[in-house]
C-alpha cells in the first residue's frame, strides 16, 4: 500500500471517532466518567510517547534545526486554541461536565454549536497535517502518529457532541454534521501529500511543528484534566495510566 492509501485510511479511522460521542449518551454518566478518567490521562502520555520518541527523533534527524520548529509548533497550537477557546465553553473540553450536554459556563444556541464545530475542522485538518507528514517518512511513523491521535480524539468527541446536544441540535444532525467535520481529516493528509511534491524537505518542518503541537494537546488539553481530580486515589490512577501511554509509544519505538 502507498504512504498516500495508507494515510487516508488512518485518517478514515480516526474519522470514525466522531461516533463515539454519540455512543457515550448511551453509557451511564459514571461509568463514563470512570472510562475517561483513565482514558484521558492515557491519551496524554501517548502524545508525549508520539512526540518524544517518534516524530523529534526523526525530525531532528531530517533537520538539525528541528527544536525551534517544535517551540513555534506550541505557539502555533496556543493561539489556534486561544482563537477558538470560547467555542469550546470557555474552559477547554471539560469532558466530565459535558457528558452532561455541556458545561456550566456555556450558553446555549445554535451559533456556539457552528462555532465549534468551525473549530474542529481547523483541528481536523491540522491532525491531517501531521499525520500525512508521519506516513511521508515512513509506515511505522504515520502509524503511531495515527494512533495517538486518535487517542486524543475520543474525549475530545465526547465533549464536542455534548457541545453540540447543548446548542439545541438534534442528535441525528449532530451526529451527521460531527461525522462530516471529522472527515476533514483528509483535507490536511492530502494538503500534505500535494505539498511535498512543490516544497522540497517538507517533512524537515512539519515533523517538529507536529511533535510541538502533540506536547502543546499533551500538556494542555489533557494533563490539565488530571491536575483538577481532587481524590488522591483517583491521581494515582491516572498516573499510572498515564506512563502507560508513555510506555506503549516507548516500545514500539524504532530501535
Amino acid at each position: 500500500m502507498t504512504p498516500l492509501l495508507s494515510a487516508l485510511l488512518a485518517g478514515l479511522l480516526v474519522a470514525t471517532m466522531a461516533f463515539v460521542g454519540f455512543g457515550s449518551l448511551l453509557i451511564a454518566k459514571k461509568l463514563l466518567e470512570r472510562l475517561l478518567l483513565g482514558l484521558v490521562a492515557f491519551a496524554a502520555g501517548a502524545l508525549l510517547g508520539g512526540a518524544f520518541f517518534h516524530l523529534l527523533p526523526e525530525a531532528i534527524e531530517l533537520n538539525a534545526q528541528a527544536l525551534p520548529i517544535v517551540l513555534i509548533g506550541i505557539i502555533i497550537f496556543f493561539i489556534l486554541d486561544s482563537a477558538f477557546w470560547i467555542y469550546h465553553c470557555h474552559g477547554g473540553h471539560q469532558f466530565h461536565d459535558h457528558h452532561k450536554h455541556g458545561h456550566a459556563s456555556c450558553s446555549p444556541g445554535r451559533p456556539v454549536g457552528w462555532l465549534n464545530l468551525i473549530g474542529d475542522a481547523v483541528h481536523n485538518i491540522t491532525d491531517g497535517i501531521v499525520m500525512g507528514s508521519a506516513f511521508l517518512v515512513n509506515p511505522a511513523l504515520g502509524w503511531a502518529t495515527t494512533f495517538a491521535v486518535a487517542l486524543h480524539e475520543i474525549p475530545q468527541e465526547v465533549g464536542d457532541f455534548g457541545i453540540l446536544i447543548h446548542a439545541g441540535f438534534a442528535k441525528k444532525k449532530a451526529l451527521l454534521l460531527n461525522g462530516l467535520v471529522a472527515l476533514t481529516i483528509l483535507i490536511g493528509i492530502g494538503g500534505v501529500f500535494v505539498a511535498q511534491e512543490y516544497v522540497e524537505g517538507l517533512t524537515a518542518y512539519t515533523l517538529p511543528f507536529a511533535a510541538g503541537g502533540f506536547i502543546y494537546m499533551a500538556c494542555t488539553n489533557l494533563l490539565s484534566e488530571i491536575k483538577e481530580e481532587s481524590s488522591v486515589k483517583r491521581r494515582a490512577l491516572q498516573f499510572v495510566f498515564f506512563l502507560l501511554g508513555i510506555g506503549l509509544l516507548w516500545v514500539t519505538r524504532e530501535s
